[in-house]
């Protein structure tokens, strides 16, 4: 599907995945509202931006703080006249931990930044979408498991493939398509130097789910999208 001159948000767009997606919906046309938590970290993807032909708009929110997710998906409804696209790819991943000794807090803050924030988004505007008759929302999961010592993290990407499922059944016939992408393990600030890949290789994978068009008998829905399936085919 052409998706040049529609308005994308991407939470966590000042590095890593966030960045990649925001470059490869650039390079669809696509005009951005970028997230982070301070709209200073933004210069390095704005200045990758530059000279794409695109407008850019930032806004910066506090994930773990339900009122200041509330005004950054305000203002970036405002800026853009309506989000069509959204990619909710920040997350928060605590320290390691052994099972045993992972502190209620860590589940907390997990749940809160990868579950409850992203619940907060979608709430806001899949409606908003809807009543335009056109949407495509992306939740940033993870493939992770085997890992007990980051149970936080891995649990609370679980709790948000189930969400997204739920979402998916209840936007069903609206032309609002809901589903996850799985970036892969890429050598970011969040999965480390010793990752399987380097964080180029979600493109163009991380893309597809924004190019779904409305399919017969039904548009895929609550489905997940591995990026690294697609690492290395141009489209």
């Amino acid at each position: 599907m052409n998706i040049a001159n529609k308005w994308a948000l991407v939470t966590g767009a000042s590095r890593g995945v966030g960045q990649q997606i925001a470059l490869g919906l650039a390079g669809r046309g696509v005009n951005l509202v970028l997230h982070s938590s301070n709209t200073g970290n933004q210069s390095a993807t704005r200045a990758l931006l530059a000279n794409q032909g695109i407008e850019i708009h930032s806004v910066a929110g506090n994930l773990e703080k339900p009122d200041s997710i509330d005004a950054f998906v305000e203002q970036a409804e405002t800026l853009s006249g309506g989000i069509d696209i959204l990619y909710n790819n920040a997350a928060l991943m605590t320290p390691g931990t052994p099972l045993f000794d992972t502190p209620q807090a860590d589940y907390e803050r997990s749940f809160q930044v990868n579950v409850y924030s992203i619940i907060r988004i979608c709430s806001f505007f899949a409606p908003r979408m809807v009543s335009r008759g056109f949407g495509r929302i992306v939740n940033v999961t993870s493939g992770i498991k085997d890992t007990p010592q980051l149970d936080a993290y891995s649990i609370s990407k679980a709790a948000l493939d189930k969400y997204t499922r739920d979402l998916a059944i209840e936007l069903e016939g609206s032309n609002v398509l809901a589903n996850m992408m799985d970036p892969g393990w890429c050598r970011t600030d969040l999965g480390g130097e010793s990752a399987d890949n380097d964080v180029t290789t979600v493109l163009p994978g991380a893309l597809v789910p924004a190019l779904l068009g409305k399919l017969e008998p039904e548009a895929p829905k609550g489905k997940l999208f591995p990026a690294q399936d697609y690492a290395g085919i141009d489209f």
